[in-house]
């Protein structure tokens, strides 16, 4: 065997670094794609399978070498991104090496925005692989460590037992706010009966953030099915400040009966800063009493793909697939001068066309009863919502799993964001 002389050791010691370096950066891209990704209306099951393949075949290649592979996650680590994080985590695991794990995790709770990449890391890896560890942070003195083990739970939907009633019970656990959030809804995701004491006693907490484990509370007591808790979240509906409101809406509109939900819609419609809220509530209630007020919003091209996809969900009429997108500018001109300007929430959606979905509506509206829930052109059942979750786009799924897990007890409220892949 010929000797390799220094330069051409060096050479090809540069060479596998690179190569280990860009199966850490893709790896770190497509997770964040893929977090994306779970929440877009263009993406469906299959397809996010197709993303989260791609990611693993990265992780797999820096597999290969658990030296170099290290060496390209540890170095990622000082970038402080979260698919850095959720990468190294991932590996260090894998790796089955105590040392990795502990430099990775401590990255991640460094700051409070990398740490859902270590839920996320935790949620992706096998349960042969994550449960000892998720254990072992639960059942540990650090109430970090402790938030890290529910979460990755609640993305797993793994049931924790007992643990989850002591840390409900535990003050220091409750004065962890996070912690004790994520144990409240831990509770409604599992459908854990035996807790409702501790969601009582949550609720009638006097603290001054009584307003941020009181909603899961309520939340959970619904999920549960004590309905009437729903009229507990009417604040966070109102709201559009709270970070809560997109959640209550999904689960207020999908409780309350349509006659009441009627009357909170026409609330809402007396301060104008509430179309948005006002068009995704008449969505998830699902009522075809509203669609003609939805077409005409579908005039306004700052809502006008909000209001298609509304129609959609209610209807079932895709507007692609049945040619009613119009060929007008997909973007309106937003305020560069608005510090308030976040991502575009609508930016995935089609336009909808609105002589063409009037026409539709036309001739087809009268199939639909006033004052019966539809979703997605039927009305709601069991069979619907569970070939939803199968089929429909991330947003259609994650509205069939609550759909579901508010309508039959014998459902779990599966996680639509949970990967798709077994590893």
């Amino acid at each position: 065997m010929q000797e390799l002389s220094i330069p051409d050791f060096l050479h090809r010691q540069t060479a596998y670094r690179d190569i280990y370096e860009q199966y850490a950066t893709d790896a770190a891209f497509l997770w964040l794609l893929r977090s994306i990704a779970v929440k877009q209306p263009h993406y469906n099951k299959q397809e996010l399978g197709a993303l989260e393949k791609r990611l693993d075949a990265q992780l797999n290649g820096l597999m290969t070498s658990l030296d170099a592979g290290w060496a390209a996650c540890k170095k990622g680590l000082e970038l402080e991104e979260p698919g850095e994080i959720f990468t190294a985590l991932v590996i260090a695991i894998r790796s089955h090496d105590t040392n990795k794990i502990k430099q990775a995790v401590d990255a991640g709770l460094s700051n409070n925005l990398l740490k859902p990449a270590l839920y996320s890391a935790l949620a992706w890896l096998p349960n042969n692989l994550a449960s000892p560890w998720i254990s072992r942070f639960l059942n540990g003195k650090d109430m970090e460590h402790k938030l890290l083990g529910l979460s990755a739970c609640s993305l797993k939907r793994q049931d924790p037992g007992e643990v989850l009633i002591q840390l409900l019970q535990r003050k220091e656990c409750q004065m962890l706010q996070p912690l004790y959030a994520r144990a409240l809804r831990l509770v409604g995701e599992l459908r854990r009966q035996d807790c409702m004491p501790q969601l009582k006693l949550a609720s009638q907490d006097e603290r001054p953030s009584i307003k941020f484990w009181s909603y899961w509370s309520y939340w959970s007591a619904t999920l549960l099915g004590h309905k009437t808790c729903v009229q507990q979240l009417k604040p966070f509906v109102f709201d559009l400040k709270s970070p809560f409101q997109p959640i209550a809406l999904q689960l207020c509109f999908r409780v309350l009966p349509v006659e009441e939900a009627r009357e909170w819609i026409s609330m809402l419609a007396k301060d104008e800063t509430h179309s948005r809220t006002i068009i995704k509530a008449t969505g998830i209630l699902g009522d075809p009493h509203a669609v003609n007020w939805l077409i005409d919003k579908m005039q306004d091209k700052t809502l006008a793909k909000l209001a298609g996809e509304a129609f959609t969900v209610i209807t079932g009429a895709d507007l692609e697939k049945y040619n009613l997108t119009s060929e007008l500018a997909q973007h309106h001109p937003l305020n560069i001068d608005d510090e308030s300007i976040e991502l575009d929430d609508d930016e995935n959606l089609p336009y909808p066309d609105y002589k063409k979905v009037t026409k539709l509506w036309r001739s087809h509206g009268q199939k639909f009863i006033v004052g019966r829930r539809y979703f997605t052109g039927q009305p709601i059942n069991t069979e619907l919502l569970k070939a939803t979750i199968e089929n429909g786009n991330q947003r259609q799924r994650y509205s069939a799993a609550l759909e579901l897990a508010l309508n039959d007890n014998g459902f779990a409220f599966e996680n639509t964001k949970a990967k798709v892949v077994a590893s």
